[in-house]
């Protein structure tokens, strides 16, 4: 246990900062920290005399990063889709799936029927193995309610997750996930009587921090969409898209269009809405473990979003469906063998880019005026993150200069 008030010694920092050295990594370093907020940071033998009388902590000569951010998760819910991955094993698709009453609406009435404390202590389980593996920051979404009460619940108990554990939450409003059964075929009535409605009884209750929207064929198309982000923006909040994972509907664009924090997933994004996404500043998050889960061979276009310089993120999007990954970790793995991401990519994806996902400011990278939530590691190099296959080397979490 550190104090609030630190000086870390005898350490390697990959501060994911802007530096010609890869990783931003600084060899041999000092970094102080002074009520949660780090002050300095640099090669030690530069420390300015003003921190040598802090209390020192060393890290033994081993790695430090800024704290992993997941920065798309589902991973408020009810139940498990175990039966329909083994329908997918036996050939049906993930729209084969959904259309047969499966996918998302399946997980609807497990949440709905779940209470409060039922949902949280089966969420502590999944943020604790995130917690385990450095991980400082989640995003949590709503969409397994998609009636208001249920909707609101989620989003309860997602800021109930930050009360229970020493986590940072960013809530994220999913009411346009899917089209509930009592609203089958009625999708535009759905968005009316009761996506709308959620969403303002959720900004209301101070329970919001992001929109999102589902834009695919089985879900919603950019219209109907559009009419969602239109209310964020009149709620003063940012929004952002899953868009191009089964088909390409142009919502990467229309994501663009209202400068969108990310677009995720993307898999069928054309240069067109790459360029679209690198005009507005808008991250491409990258999730591999729905490309592995449902089988995808369309893999999202990479060397399309380098090449016009769009940053890419990349996160667990833990879900009981398309995505049952709890690792971070094992994520920036398949970002590098699934996808040829570089591991410095996946790491700047966990960490600097999944802050601008979130749209934040103040972690994400290793320099004075950030805060102190950093992960230290039992390793030599940063590519040892991406490169182990289900091997966590975390030493310890700092989280405000707490261990």
């Amino acid at each position: 246990m550190t104090n609030k008030n630190t000086l870390f010694v005898d350490l390697n920092a990959a501060t994911m900062g802007e530096s010609d050295a890869p990783y931003g990594l600084i060899k041999d370093a000092a970094i102080a920290v002074m009520d949660g907020v780090i002050e300095w940071v640099g090669p030690a033998a530069s420390l300015p005399d003003m921190y040598i009388s802090l209390d020192r902590t060393s890290l033994g000569g081993r790695l430090l990063t800024p704290g992993l951010i997941d920065c798309h998760t589902h991973i408020v819910h009810g139940g498990d889709r175990a039966v329909e991955f083994e329908m997918r094993l036996n050939g049906a698709s993930y729209e084969e799936v959904a259309r047969a009453g499966g996918g998302i609406v399946s997980t609807v009435t497990a949440t709905r029927n779940a209470t409060e404390d039922q949902l949280l202590q089966d969420a502590l389980r999944r943020v604790d193995v995130l917690i385990a593996e450095g991980v400082t920051t989640i995003e949590i979404k709503s969409g397994y309610g998609l009636d208001t009460e249920t909707e609101l619940r989620m989003l309860r108990v997602a800021r109930a997750v930050m009360a229970n554990r020493p986590i940072r939450v960013k809530t994220t409003f999913l009411g346009a996930h899917a089209t509930p059964a009592e609203y089958e075929g009625r999708d535009d009535v759905y968005i009316d009587e009761v996506c709308i409605p959620a969403l303002r009884a959720a900004h209301a209750e101070g329970l919001v921090d992001v929109v999102d929207g589902f834009c695919e064929g089985i879900a919603f198309d950019t219209t109907q969409i559009a009419r969602v982000f239109d209310v964020a923006v009149e709620l003063g909040l940012p929004v952002k898209l899953h868009a191009e994972q089964l088909s390409n509907l142009g919502g990467a664009k229309l994501a663009a269009s209202y400068g969108a924090l990310s677009a995720d997933h993307i898999e069928y994004l054309d240069e067109d809405g790459v360029k679209a996404l690198a005009d507005a500043g808008t991250t491409a998050v990258i999730l591999p473990g729905a490309f592995y889960t449902i089988r995808e061979t369309q893999a999202p276009p990479i060397a399309l979003l380098r090449k016009h310089g769009v940053p890419m993120a990349i996160a667990t999007d833990v879900n009981p469906g398309s995505s049952p990954l709890n690792s971070l970790l094992l994520a920036l793995n398949m970002g590098c063998t699934l996808f040829r991401m570089t591991p410095e990519e996946v790491l700047r994806g966990a960490t600097q880019n999944a802050a601008r996902a979130l749209g934040l400011k103040d972690v994400g990278i290793i320099k004075a005026g950030m805060r102190a939530e950093l992960a230290v590691w039992d390793i030599k190099h940063p590519a040892e993150l991406a490169y182990r296959i289900g091997f966590n080397p975390l030493h310890t979490r700092i989280f405000g200069a707490t261990s």
